[in-house]
């Protein structure tokens, strides 16, 4: 118990403690105050002091995040484990020593009300502060994890923005490759190169910023850029289109085409004799890229720029992968076609929403299961009270007593039994199957 709480138990104590003197007592004396004082104090330090010692070795042993159900039994069973023994130790120790009662009604009778009574108001501060302890955790946990995806959601947007960058330059540097072997095979036609490389180069200015494209503008801007290539190389590469309709109104990471095809001309050779086919089709959800396989011999170290901007690009954007294949005949790539535009950024909020939904809608069913074990507390000692006083002789208050019990246990299973455990498993097993349907 630190300072605050210690201080906070004594003036509590100093209030109870003169409440009871004012109204409950009739000597009226000032020793008799201080012994009502020392009391208080006895409750209230006993029951903290275990309460907190208890709370505190199950915090630190089990997460109310993490293992919730397993935190919340423990909490409760031990809870009433310590609750008893204390309340019986308080009031053997008010009853029996201060007061004088004989031991042999200790179990019965008044005191045995008084055990009954401080047992259930134990429990009930008992539950609060458990309550209170659950949700402070689960705020900080989840101030935790907005602050987390926060800092995930800026060095994405930071890397992301890093990859597009990379786009200009890169095309601006192999196109003018392009246009420097042109110059001396054939003036005329590198004329027509720059013309059009102009035209393509917009493209790349006003695509390179978007997250996702559509094909249908994807494969415009790559047969446009065929044709350039086409222009140097001849009959020497040959180009293959077969995306159907459906297919086109679909997205794809931008300029991911024109990288791919740079690649197929750059690590192969293509001669008329031994031209180069590339392939671009669809199939079951993605884009193929393919070309017989024609390795040049000997090649200059990668850049590492065409085919790995796209793996990163795809990476921030879904959680399907860029596949690549490769034989002694062919090699072929698979971009994943996605059927939703979205940005950047959209996998990160979405998933600082649904935890901050997730936990508002866990506090809220322990906040009722609370508030219901809390009203029973309170009413039931009330109800027995009013009984005993009125009629003794029959004892109806086991009726409200064990219906409404059962009603308590009924929603604590709800709340921490294997029903949850099912319902999560289905939410999850629902959103996986609706999330591969729309990838």
């Amino acid at each position: 118990m630190n300072r605050k709480s210690f201080i906070i138990v004594l003036w509590i104590s100093f209030f109870i403690g003169t409440f009871t003197f004012i109204f409950f007592t009739g000597d009226k004396t000032v020793s008799v105050y201080f012994i009502n004082l020392f009391i208080a104090v006895l409750y209230a330090l006993t029951i903290s002091a275990g309460n907190g010692m208890i709370n505190d070795y199950l915090s630190r042993h089990y997460s109310w995040v993490e293992e919730t159900r397993t935190r919340a039994i423990l909490g409760i069973v031990a809870t009433v484990l310590v609750n008893v023994v204390l309340i019986l130790f308080c009031n053997y120790t008010n009853l029996v020593l201060f007061q004088k009662m004989e031991f042999t009604g200790f179990f019965s009778g008044t005191m045995g009300f008084a055990n009954w009574f401080g047992i259930n108001i134990a429990l009930l501060i008992s539950a609060v502060l458990h309550a209170k302890g659950f949700i402070e955790e689960w705020k900080k946990s989840t101030r935790k994890e907005i602050v987390e995806q926060k800092l995930i959601a800026k060095s994405a947007n930071a890397q992301f923005e890093s990859l597009k960058n990379q786009l200009d330059p890169h095309f601006l540097f192999n196109s003018l490759n392009v246009l420097s072997a042109l110059i001396d095979e054939n003036p005329s036609q590198a004329q027509h190169f720059t013309a059009a490389m102009s035209k393509i180069y917009r493209y790349v200015l006003e695509q390179k910023d978007k997250e996702l494209v559509t094909i249908e503008e994807e494969l415009d801007f790559a047969k446009t850029y065929c044709e350039l290539l086409k222009t140097r190389f001849e009959d020497s590469v040959n180009f293959e289109f077969s995306i159907n309709e459906d297919n086109r109104k679909l997205f794809v990471v931008p300029l991911s085409l024109q990288l791919l095809l740079e690649n197929c001309i750059k690590h192969n050779f293509a001669t008329a004799q031994k031209p180069l086919n590339i392939k671009i089709y669809a199939n079951n959800g993605f884009l193929f890229i393919e070309n017989n396989l024609q390795q040049r011999e000997q090649m200059k170290e990668s850049a590492g720029i065409g085919l790995a901007n796209i793996v990163q690009r795809y990476s921030l954007l879904t959680k399907q992968n860029v596949f690549i294949e490769k034989s002694t005949d062919f090699f072929r790539v698979k971009i994943p076609i996605l059927t939703q535009k979205i940005t950047a950024m959209t996998p990160q909020p979405s998933e600082e929403s649904l935890a901050y939904d997730r936990a508002f809608k866990r506090v809220k069913e322990l906040k009722g299961f609370y508030g219901n074990l809390i009203s029973y507390c309170l009413v039931i000692p009330f109800l027995i009270f009013i009984n005993l006083k009125t009629v003794p002789e029959y004892q109806w208050f086991w009726w409200p007593m064990l219906g409404w019990g059962i009603g308590v246990a009924s929603h604590a299973l709800q709340v921490f039994g294997i029903g949850r455990d099912w319902e999560e498993k289905q939410i999850r097993k629902i959103m996986e199957k609706e999330k591969q349907s729309n990838n």
